[in-house]
Order: C-alpha cells, then structure tokens, then sequence
C-alpha cells in the first residue's frame, strides 16, 4: 500500500508508477485502436465498396449456383444438380473446346510476339517511346468499336479478303468456317494484347543487368542467341505472370465473339454452326437469355475452376524449371568453393 504524506498525497514515486500505469492502460488495446481508428475511417469507404460490390457477388454466386432461379420468383434449391446438367450439357463442352482453340490461336503467338517486340524496344531504336505509346493504344480503345471495324475488314468482300486476292490467293470465309471464325477472333485478341504484355515484357528486361548483354555479345552471341539464351532464362517471373494473366483474359473472351456475331435468335449466338461460342457467352446467354440463374452461376464457378487449374499449372512448371536450375548449379558452386 502506498504511504500518504501529511498533506494527503502520495510521494512522487508512487504518483510516478501510478501515471505510468494509467499511461500503459491508455497505450493498450483501446488506446492503440483509437490512434488508428482516424486511418481506418479513412479507408473504409473501399472496403464498403468492395463488401458490397466484390465480396458479396462472389459468395451469392455461389450459393446460387445450388439454386434454380428465374431472376423474379422464389429460389428452389436443387443442390449438385445444376452442375450434373452442366457437365452433361453438348453445348457446354462445345464452348470449352471453342474457348481452348481460341486461346492457343491466340495467346501463344501473341507472347511470342510480345516477347519479340519487347527485345527490339529495348535495343537502341529511335522515338521508342512513341513505339511503347502506339502498342499501348490498342489496350484502352473501346472493344466494342474496334469489334465493329474488325467485322467489316473480316467480311467476304472485306479488307483482309481483298488483300488476299490481291496477291493471287482465294479469299477465306472469316465469318462463315469454323477456322475463319477462330482465326478472326484470335486476330482481334493479339491486336489487343500484344502491346500491353510487350511493355510488361519491356519492364522485365529493363531490370536485367546490362553486363549480362555485354558478356553475351564479346562471347560472340548473336540476336537470337541473346533472346533465347540470355533473356528468356532471366524472364521466367514475367514470363510466368504474362501466361497467367493471358489464360485468364483468354479463357473469358466475351466482347469479341458477343458483338461479331450479335443475334436476336439464341440459337445462333456465336455464329454459324456456334463456332464462336466461349463459355462467359455461353453464360451471358443462358443467363440472361434463357433466365437461369443459376445455371449460369455454376457455369461460372466451373470457369474459375479450370482458370485456376491452368494458373497452377504453369506455376508449377516455371518454379520447376526455377528448382532444375538451382540443383543444376549448386553442385558446381560447391565443388568452386571446395577447392
């Protein structure tokens, strides 16, 4: 017990230990909550926002997806059922085999040439920042509009057949074959996207050191040698963030195919012989065509599911190239060291 003086009052090291006291309880959980408490008002209004408008979409979709609904009426909860319908729909597996075609026609030569352009941006090539600018530009227009300019050089008598008979050669049905509506759609995907992923590309070669370059070249190495053998390897990160994000732009091609080949007549959504359907237009249309809800939400919910099966999977094969390496050259590194 503290001793009290004759005025009453404790000594000064008590009034010290019990200051400190009240100054530890006003330091504690409560307290450090109201210091912050200004920051987090601060930044609420995004989390409001993503609650609302991110969060809560994600998880009633999926409860939706148990459910079978018309978008007005009662829900009905049918359980597993409406991915037991899915998987055993024609139509469904006829969208993913379109969708993959696609996306190889597209997405591979498109790094390729992304990675190409990213290599002759980083030599020393006059107004390249008028070049990064240009590529660029693609990635911002509306895709509606370019979709509408794309339709009429694709069409029979259109520019790119007109180009092709003016060199001897037969025009090809872009808009009628199930090749041509492939080829086309694939086009318009690499015009889009080759810019941006050569400046992500760019970016990633900015960050390799210079010697690397100069070393390859007093070796002797020549342009090709330099991108395969130098650049690539020091890439794989970027590499692997480029596939990744180009699966899943590939995989939910919607605007294209949906504006290309508009129709009043659902059963010609996607084009002749439905050779343009992907699965986001087929879950645009049994959605808000044919009003089943939640048909579209498991549709949807099996589209994240092969998304992020390929995403895993081309992790997997960079890190394991990443794991090769470092067993490759850690005997070596050693075998330095012991002598």
């Amino acid at each position: 017990m503290a001793t009290v003086t004759e005025q009453g009052r404790p000594p000064a090291a008590d009034r010290g230990r019990a200051t400190g006291g009240r100054r530890e309880r006003a330091g504690g959980p409560r307290g450090r909550w109201r210091r912050h408490l200004p920051s987090y008002l601060a930044i609420s209004p995004y989390y409001l926002l993503f609650a609302v408008f991110g969060a809560f979409p994600v998880f009633f979709s999926l409860y939706l997806s148990f459910q079978d609904w018309d978008g007005i009426g009662d829900m009905r909860f049918v359980g597993l059922q409406q991915y037991y319908w899915l998987l055993h729909d024609p139509v469904f597996w006829h969208s993913i085999l379109n969708t993959f075609e696609i996306w190889f026609l597209s997405t591979v030569p498109m790094l390729f040439l992304s990675l190409g352009l990213a290599f002759l941006l980083h030599s020393q090539v006059r107004f390249s920042a008028t070049y990064r600018v240009a590529y660029f530009i693609p990635n911002v227009t509306s895709m509606v509009a370019m979709t509408i300019v794309f339709g009429s050089v694709f069409a029979q008598t259109g520019l790119a057949n007109s180009l092709l008979k003016g060199i001897g050669l037969d025009g090809v049905g872009w808009l009628s074959s199930s090749l041509g509506i492939k080829s086309a759609l694939s086009i318009m995907i690499i015009w889009r996207w080759v810019g941006y992923n050569a400046l992500i590309f760019l970016a990633g070669l900015q960050a390799i050191p210079t010697e690397l370059f100069e070393a390859a070249r007093v070796d002797g190495a020549n342009s090709r040698q330099l991108l395969f053998r130098v650049v690539v390897p020091q890439l794989r990160p970027v590499i692997l963030f480029a596939v990744i994000t180009s699966t899943i732009n590939g995989l939910q091609i919607f605007t294209e195919p949906q504006v290309l080949f508009y129709s009043d007549d659902p059963g010609s959504t996607g084009g002749p012989g439905q050779e343009g359907m992907t699965i986001v237009l087929y879950l645009w249309q049994r959605s808000f065509n044919d009003l089943q809800f939640g048909y579209g939400a498991a549709m949807g919910w099996l589209l994240f599911a092969i998304i992020a099966l390929f995403a895993i999977i081309n992790w997997r094969l960079v890190s394991g190239s990443d794991r090769d390496d470092r067993r490759g050259i850690s005997p070596r590194k050693g075998a330095r060291d012991g002598r």
